[in-house]
C-alpha cells in the first residue's frame, strides 16, 4: 500500500517559520506526499517551493476555531485559491452548530463551496466538542453543501481523530462524501487502521515516520 498518497503533510503551528514551511514542502517532495496543509498566509510561499511538482496545497481557513465570519472565511478561501491552493480545509462554526442554527452552518459551507468551484472543500468538524448526534448533522450539513470531504478534526482541539468517529461518519456518509482523519496520527499501525476503515486522506505532521516505518 502507497501510505504516502493517503496523507496531507501538515505544519499549521503558531510558531511555524518560513524556513519551516519551505522544510515541509522539501519533505513532500522527496516522499511524495499527496499535499502539504499550511496556514493561509503560505499559500504562495508553498506553490513556489512546489512548482512542477505534484504535491497539491490544501490551506486551511477560518482556523482553528472555526468561529469567524462567514465573508471573511469567503474572502480567505478564494485568496488562497487566488494564491495557488488546490483544497481548502475550513472549520465550521462549531458554537452554531451546536446552537442549532444549522441553516446557517449548511449556508457558510455551500458559500464557500460556491467560491472555489471545483476545488476540493474538506469540512472540519472538531468531534471532540461535539455529540453524537451533532456529528451525524454535521454529516448531513455537508453533504447538502456540497464539500468533497468531512475531517475530524483541527489538531488543535481536546482531542483528535478517534476510529469510532470514522465508523459514525463513514455510516453516516453513505459514500456521499469522502473523509479525512486527522489528529494525533503518528505511525503506520495507527495510519493503517484508519485507511483500512475507508478514509481518503489522513492530515498528520508525523508523515515522515508513518512512510518510513517497517
Amino acid at each position: 500500500m502507497m501510505f504516502n498518497t493517503y496523507i496531507d503533510h501538515t505544519l499549521l503551528k503558531a510558531n511555524a517559520t518560513v524556513s519551516d514551511i519551505k522544510k515541509l514542502c522539501t519533505e513532500a517532495k522527496e516522499h511524495h506526499f499527496y499535499a502539504v496543509c499550511v496556514n493561509s498566509y503560505y499559500v504562495g510561499l508553498a506553490k513556489s517551493e512546489l512548482t512542477n511538482t505534484d504535491v497539491n496545497i490544501a490551506a486551511v481557513i477560518g482556523f482553528p476555531l472555526g468561529s469567524t465570519i462567514t465573508k471573511v472565511k469567503t474572502y480567505e478561501a478564494s485568496k488562497c485559491i487566488e494564491d495557488g491552493a488546490h483544497e481548502i480545509d475550513m472549520v465550521l462554526n462549531i458554537g452554531l452548530l451546536k446552537s442549532g442554527y444549522y441553516k446557517i452552518v449548511e449556508d457558510e459551507i455551500t458559500s464557500i463551496k460556491h467560491i472555489i468551484g471545483e476545488r476540493v472543500l474538506k469540512v472540519i468538524f472538531e468531534n471532540c466538542y461535539l455529540t453524537d448526534e451533532e456529528k451525524k448533522i454535521a454529516c448531513q450539513l455537508s453533504i447538502n453543501a456540497g464539500a468533497d470531504f468531512i475531517k475530524t478534526s483541527t489538531g488543535f482541539g481536546t482531542g483528535g481523530a478517534t476510529l469510532d468517529d470514522i465508523r459514525l461518519m463513514k455510516k453516516e456518509a453513505q459514500g456521499n462524501i469522502q473523509i479525512k482523519a486527522s489528529g494525533g496520527i503518528r505511525d503506520l499501525k495507527t495510519a493503517k487502521q484508519y485507511i483500512d476503515l475507508g478514509v481518503s486522506r489522513i492530515g498528520t505532521s508525523s508523515g515522515i515516520a508513518i512512510v518510513t516505518s517497517k
